[in-house]
């Protein structure tokens, strides 16, 4: 595949090793996963043992110094090949530990004590940290979250509840967006909790057509009291801020990795099944009308690569062209644009590759417990993950083409 994606640096190319190496043992476990709807805890043993769940932590602090978000995305989509629950959930923690890599970069850079932030980054090279993230609450969108944290005597009290809260039952901490309200005005904020603290509340309601095994519960907060350090502001409630929109464009276009990676192994099934089956005795290859639909899944499948990895090497020059020149929103706004471009044509193609799969196969692969069913399943989460939902992407793009950014 020519236009398969490759990782380039030599900490990326470690990061897509790895997750070629461990794709056969989560395709074996993907299954019994599936079918009980809970999450493997087998996989992220061993994607904290072969070094994928530390991949963006610093050299200094164990890990591999991942930085390039094109090989991220090479990585990831390989984990997609082998199960796209595990896929989806390792990302959340990747996101997080990004950004707290990020924030261990900036503290050196300007010469200050970096003690604090290397202490999780260190506990997430040893195992003993796993983050799992939310943004989603139902009956609103990311940018005006409800779950608030009100003043206390002693810091913040939270409540509310979100949802789609992937790899919950696993983590060991939780990183989120929520309200802030004080005499300076109305904030959107971020906060990183440890999933033991009080009144945090799990909710094991997790029952979903696919991605089953992905840990997606939702959790109720009830007066989850935490110190006044505990919040960072990213911006006003309700407005894109630049901040956010850099953040949701690097946190959730490497998700779309993931259902490229699910078409890419519902292409390998499909293919494999027709050059091995025969009809009448003749090899079903022959047939013309195989021949035509393996070429559009192989077109289809070229164009999802290509845009995915284009949009991801644009964003790794967004970044590296702003590390000293900070963005405006009008600019980071065309960032956004380009990923869910990249977004809408891969969740599209990505459904159209597996539903072609299927159809190569037939009867045989339409049992509900063949992996291509469980695709045809998980690859249909796709299209509704945020930011952009599949009925709003359009207006967005539109509305950013023609200069709308407000």
């Amino acid at each position: 595949m020519s236009y398969a994606l490759q990782a380039t640096t030599p900490a990326g190319k470690k990061f897509q090793a790895a997750a070629v190496a461990i794709c056969a043992d989560l395709r074996a476990r993907a299954g019994s996963a599936d079918k009980e709807g809970l999450v493997c805890a087998d996989n992220f043993r061993d994607l904290a043992t072969n070094g994928i769940a530390a991949a963006f932590v610093p050299e200094a602090c164990g890990g591999w110094g991942l930085e390039s978000v094109h090989d991220w995305i090479a990585g990831l989509s390989a984990l997609g090949r082998g199960d796209g629950s595990t896929a989806i959930a390792i990302n959340m923690h990747l996101s997080i530990s990004r950004g707290m890599a990020a924030a261990y970069g900036a503290a050196e850079s300007a010469g200050k004590d970096t003690t604090g932030i290397a202490r999780p980054l260190k506990a997430i090279a040893g195992g003993k940290m796993l983050v799992c993230a939310t943004a989603t609450e139902r009956g609103t969108d990311n940018l005006h979250p409800l779950t608030e944290a009100v003043a206390s005597e002693d810091g913040w009290v939270i409540n509310g509840t979100k949802m789609f809260v992937t790899l919950s039952p696993l983590a060991t901490h939780l990183g989120m967006n929520l309200r802030m309200r004080d005499a300076e005005g109305d904030h959107l904020v971020t906060t990183l909790l440890p999933m033991n603290t009080p009144g945090i509340i799990p909710q094991d309601d997790w029952d979903s057509l696919g991605m089953r095994a992905s840990g997606s519960q939702s959790i109720k907060f009830e007066n989850v009291a935490v110190p006044r350090s505990a919040l960072r502001r990213l911006g006003p409630w309700g407005e894109w801020s630049t901040a956010v929109i850099i953040n949701r464009t690097v946190g959730n276009l490497t998700l779309v990795a993931a259902f490229l990676g699910i078409a890419e192994h519902a292409r390998e099934i499909a293919l494999n099944y027709v050059q091995g089956a025969k009809r009448l005795g003749q090899p079903i290859v022959s047939n013309a009308g195989v021949q035509h639909l393996v070429g559009e899944m192989e077109i289809e499948l070229a164009k999802c690569q290509a845009i995915l990895s284009r949009a991801a090497t644009g964003v790794d020059e967004f970044l590296a062209s702003h590390a000293r020149n900070p963005a405006s929103n009008e600019t980071a706004h065309e960032l956004l644009k380009d990923y869910q471009s990249a977004k809408w044509v891969v969740n599209r193609g990505a459904i159209d590759i597996v539903s072609k799969a299927m159809d190569l196969c037939g009867g045989a692969g339409f049992g509900n417990g063949t992996p291509l069913a469980r695709l045809y399943r998980d690859v249909r989460a796709g299209p509704f993950m945020q930011p952009f939902a599949a009925t709003e992407l359009r207006e967005y793009v539109g509305k950013v083409t023609l200069g709308i950014t407000r």
